[in-house]
């Protein structure tokens, strides 16, 4: 059997091949080279912040000696990155590596008097625990989360554009109290804003107490220095979160919190993206078409919703990777293993599927148009579902004395489940109720497009 030619070298995950350019944002903090870039950073401030203090007998750097060591992150791109890759092919050690280039980059710079304090009582875990802190919130704050406001505002857009839209609800599929378009996009927008509040107020935790979170080695080197101080100073001072209790591993309990937190607003977008896709199964939302597009290879006139589709597939994916993560990553035996460290080199996949999906949402939400004729024909072949209305009015009129029907509820069960009942038929049993005239010709007024309740004010909860 003759085997296929060799292609030359491609990228096996779509994130890096087709996707690339939705989701390249992510790629500045989330890929090796980015993990690596906040590696070379947090050795070098910690250089900084050793020698601010005259530790051992070092003096402190003078400012054009700390931007010039602070150039070696700043500047970090393709000489590092290939340095490191051949360094650690020789040690098999990634952060090892980093800490080589900061010794090699120190002697460029004429600073090897201050060579040693690279990684000093550093065990692997404090610089990877700060450099993921420091990679995952400059993502989740520079790259997702602003997609995820783009996409609210979207929704929070169409709420108050179709905010008094009349449309038909169905509640287990079925026809229900009437309700409007913008009141139903806002339930979303709401409940995505709710959850976007708890990741912007969650915490990014860093430990920096050395092999097994005691601080021995710091110890043995300077007895007197208050080490978990300055090492909470330390970190809070790259602009993250301390953890002062752990074993040779930060916990990762934040980001326990932070993956189940986006995984929950994938499950609430997965929810928006089969809602929109069902109401323009139903014709509710027309699809705007874009020039040159194709919708189906064979059927000409179709538009698919496609946006939606990919982004209800994307968001499972990413819903799968965020459970295996949060999972993994809350346990740790004895003092440590290493399952966190090839389970956290997916953090990247996992948001990139996230970013895609919202990249598709976004689009989507620009590229469809609410059919008000529709909504309003389907409100009137429902006029049954004012039997609820009328129902409950006739249980007030009894409470106030102005009528005597006994079960208003079986009344209305009578003339209305299970069949279609027009606004003539149910106009003309209106005016036989025994019920006030008031209240008569309230009901009488009442159209499946009125019945909406505050659908229409609830919009504004949005602010």
């Amino acid at each position: 059997m003759t085997s296929a030619s060799s292609l030359p070298p491609q990228p096996l995950s779509p994130l890096d091949g087709r996707y690339r350019a939705a989701v390249s944002g992510l790629g500045d903090f989330l890929s090796e080279a980015g993990l690596n870039r906040a590696r070379v950073e947090v050795e070098v401030e910690w250089i900084i912040a050793l020698t601010d203090r005259s530790l051992f007998g070092s003096s402190p750097l003078t400012d054009p000696d700390k931007e010039a060591l602070r150039g070696l992150y700043r500047d970090f791109g393709q000489a590092e990155i290939d340095w490191l890759a051949e360094k650690e092919a020789v040690t098999r050690h990634d952060v090892k590596a980093v800490e080589y280039l900061v010794r090699d980059r120190l002697a460029s710079l004429g600073l090897d008097g201050v060579a040693e304090l690279a990684h000093f009582a550093c065990t692997s875990e404090d610089i990877n625990s700060a450099s993921y802190a420091l990679t995952v919130k400059r993502a989740v704050e520079q790259v997702w989360l602003p997609k995820l406001r783009a996409v609210i505002a979207a929704l929070g857009e169409l709420a108050r554009e179709h905010r008094d839209a009349a449309m038909l609800s169905r509640t287990h599929g079925q026809p229900a109290t009437p309700s409007t378009m913008g009141k139903e996009l806002a339930v979303f927008a709401w409940r995505l804003e709710r959850v976007a509040a708890q990741i912007e107020g969650g915490e990014y935790l860093a430990k920096f107490s050395g092999a097994t979170g005691t601080w021995s080695a710091h110890l043995s080197a300077a007895p007197d220095v208050d080490w978990p101080a300055l090492s909470r100073s330390f970190i809070e001072g790259l602009g993250i979160d301390f953890n002062v209790l752990t074993t040779q591993i930060e916990s990762h309990d934040w980001q326990v919190e932070l993956y189940d937190r986006v995984r929950h607003v994938g499950g609430i977008l997965h929810n928006l993206a089969t809602d929109i896709w069902t109401y323009i199964a139903m014709g509710f939302f027309a699809q705007i078409p874009v020039a040159g597009a194709t919708g189906s290879s064979t059927m000409p006139h179709k538009i698919n919703p496609i946006r939606f589709e990919n982004a209800e597939a994307n968001l499972e994916i990413a819903g799968g990777l965020f459970t295996t993560l949060a999972s993994t990553l809350v346990t740790s035996r004895m003092q440590r293993d290493l399952t966190d460290s090839t389970t956290q080199r997916n953090i990247g996949v996992a948001f990139g599927h996230s970013l895609l999906a919202l990249d598709n949402l976004q689009r989507g939400l620009t590229e469809i148009s609410l059919s008000r004729d529709v909504l309003l024909a389907d409100l009137d072949a429902n006029w049954e579902v004012l039997a609820e209305a009328i129902q409950t009015v006739v249980r007030a009129e009894i409470v106030a004395g102005r009528s005597q029907i006994t079960d208003p509820y079986a009344l209305l069960k009578e003339l209305t489940r299970g069949r279609r009942v027009g606004g003539a038929e149910l106009a003309e049993f209106v005016r036989g109720l025994d019920v006030g005239d008031e209240a008569k010709e309230r009901l009488l007024a009442l159209t499946p497009a009125t019945y909406t309740g505050l659908a229409d004010r609830l919009v504004d909860e949005l602010g």
